[in-house]
């Protein structure tokens, strides 16, 4: 039984799927993200936390100790940072700087070797 399309209109249906099928996805899309961050979107919004800005001379006892998760926790805490990083000697690292982050750096033997900023 012969086509009731020619050659040239199917590649055309083809398409107008496809742009159809698109732009329903990317309603949705907009649909999902439409109450992200609004007020009385779904979240209760959370007063600002207090900014915890590092001390790295507060963490220098811990030089030498092991890289245990208790002491990573316990210099992170003396230092006063929000969060703390374990890095290899030679790891390479993000170079942007972040004033709450306490960067522990270990040996291959898992001690301690410098405690920094950043």
């Amino acid at each position: 039984m012969p086509s009731r399309f020619t050659p040239t209109q199917q590649p055309r249906k083809a398409t107008r799927a496809a742009w159809a099928a698109a732009l329903g996805a990317l309603a949705l899309l907009a649909a999902g993200c439409a109450n992200m961050g609004s007020p009385g979107g779904g979240q209760p919004s959370q007063p600002p936390r207090p900014l915890q800005v590092c001390n790295a001379q507060a963490a220098q006892s811990f030089v030498g100790k092991s890289n245990t998760a208790a002491t990573v926790e316990a210099a992170r805490k003396k230092s006063g940072s929000y969060v703390a990083r374990v890095l290899g000697e030679n790891q390479p690292t993000t170079m942007e700087y972040n004033q709450e982050r306490l960067n522990l750096i270990v040996n291959s033997a898992g001690q301690i070797t410098a405690a920094r900023c950043g």
